[in-house]
């Protein structure tokens, strides 16, 4: 299958990504992961990539694209991918379609993963990080600490990450809102979009996920 994994910061779209990919056996791409790859491998994208990024500017969609293309025609993606965090706007998505269209295949479906805006918020905003190391995470409701400001591990002190704070989750759900929520409506007009919510366990977002994919696209909405 070849899957679009869409959703809000905090919806768990890398977490669910890793257990879909798995049991739909095919790899799991995500923007982050093409980045590093071809900036540690030197690649004449990663060189492109590392310019636009060290000058403090965004690289741009052509960039991403082309390493986008690069890695779902290698050999592990013959048989279908799993995108997370690619595509970001309705114009990476429509240059995605054109180089799916170009290489004969097209997309299976565009998995939608819903939350609220306030367990959103909820879920970035309380977790924290330990000072001694960031492997360390907990969470004032959902994984706390036994002492309040203490790492269970080794005693370090828990932090909020800045980018953890209310005030920016907010503004990166209005990113989210603006540029990439768009892309659902692009595919739902090709039919491609399946909902479901992302509450609940782990385990139970991911068999909501599964079967919803497994369902015959005539019964999506």
């Amino acid at each position: 299958m070849r899957i679009v994994l869409v959703g809000p910061p905090g919806a768990g779209k890398g977490t669910q990504a890793a257990y879909l990919a798995k049991n739909l056996s095919v790899p799991h791409i995500s923007t982050g992961d093409l980045f590093r790859a071809n900036i540690s491998q030197g690649t004449a994208l990663g060189k492109q990539a590392k310019a636009y990024m060290d000058a403090g500017n965004l690289v741009p969609d052509e960039v991403t694209i082309a390493m986008a293309q690069d890695r779902m025609a290698q050999p592990d993606a013959e048989n279908g991918f799993l995108l997370d965090g690619f595509p970001r706007n309705v114009s990476q998505a429509k240059s995605l379609d054109k180089a799916l269209t170009a290489d004969g295949v097209r997309l299976d479906a565009v998995l939608d993963l819903e939350v609220p805006e306030d367990e959103v918020v909820k879920r970035i905003a309380g977790r924290r990080i330990c000072r001694n190391d960031s492997a360390h995470v907990f969470h004032v409701t959902y994984s706390p600490p036994e002492q309040e400001g203490v790492c269970d591990v080794c005693g370090g002190e828990l932090y909020q990450r800045d980018d953890d704070s209310e005030e920016t989750v907010r503004t990166r759900l209005e990113v989210y809102h603006t540029q990439t929520e768009p892309i659902i409506d692009h595919y739902r007009a090709q039919d491609l979009v399946v909902t479901i919510s992302a509450l609940g366990k782990v385990t139970e977002v991911t068999e909501r996920a599964m079967a919803a994919l497994e369902r015959d696209p005539a019964s999506r909405a």
